[in-house]
């Protein structure tokens, strides 16, 4: 199939009014199975609501949606897997020390965390299922994560859109475009936290060690993380 035959079956998928239902799908199926493209469907659908079809506000609006609920479905994951977790956990071990942790790095600052991970590939899932698993608050994490999902519908969409408009007559190359842009927003993260990861490699937020393991056990029972 020559490329002018692709594009014609994308044309005609992406202007199809169902294509609103598959966004919705794919969005909420990478949030906790992130193999899915999704970035690169809200960016396509950008691309081409330049020239009116699909609708913009539409876009962001779905893939927000599919987004936010898939999040949701990943946390409850982590929530159901969580107890058994805890219970398969012996305090003094590595493990647990590492576990109490991550329960308490989310209690500081999970909603920041939540919305970051958003813009990163697998980075999501694996966020959300630890809130799930260290009984981060659902209030909470559904506040952030309407902050994280409308953000990210709307990121995708715009940079779409942005190609599209620079390459009305080529979609094509106004894919391209918005996937590039998206990449160098991807890395540039990416490149931000390993500094930053560097830079805090033996500092006071750590995960402790097996000498501190039983110390930070009890420390975690007292946590005021779990609650609806």
């Amino acid at each position: 199939m020559d490329m002018d035959a692709v594009m014609g079956v994308v044309d005609t998928a992406v202007t199809s009014p169902w294509f609103y239902l598959a966004l919705f799908a794919v969005a909420a199926l990478d949030a906790f199975f992130p193999v899915v493209p999704s970035e690169s469907m809200v960016i396509t659908a950008g691309v081409y609501a330049a020239s009116g079809r699909p609708d913009l506000v539409l876009v962001v609006v779905v893939a927000a949606l599919g987004a936010f609920v898939g999040d949701h479905v990943s946390f409850l994951l982590g929530r159901g897997s969580g107890g058994r977790l805890m219970r398969g956990l012996r305090p003094g071990t590595r493990r647990y020390a590492a576990f109490g942790w991550a329960r308490r790095t989310m209690a500081e600052r999970g909603g920041l965390i939540l919305v970051v991970a958003r813009y990163v590939p697998g980075g999501r899932t694996a966020v959300t299922l630890t809130m799930g698993a260290v009984g981060f608050r659902l209030r909470s994490f559904s506040l952030f994560a309407a902050v994280a999902a409308v953000s990210w519908g709307l990121y995708g969409a715009v940079l779409g859109y942005v190609g599209g408009v620079a390459f009305e007559h080529d979609p094509l190359k106004g894919v391209a475009v918005g996937i590039g842009l998206a990449l160098s927003v991807t890395a540039v993260v990416e490149g931000i936290r390993f500094v930053r990861g560097r830079r805090r490699a033996g500092a006071q937020g750590s995960p402790p060690d097996g000498r501190d393991a039983e110390r930070a056990g009890r420390a975690e029972r007292v946590g005021p993380m779990r609650g609806v």
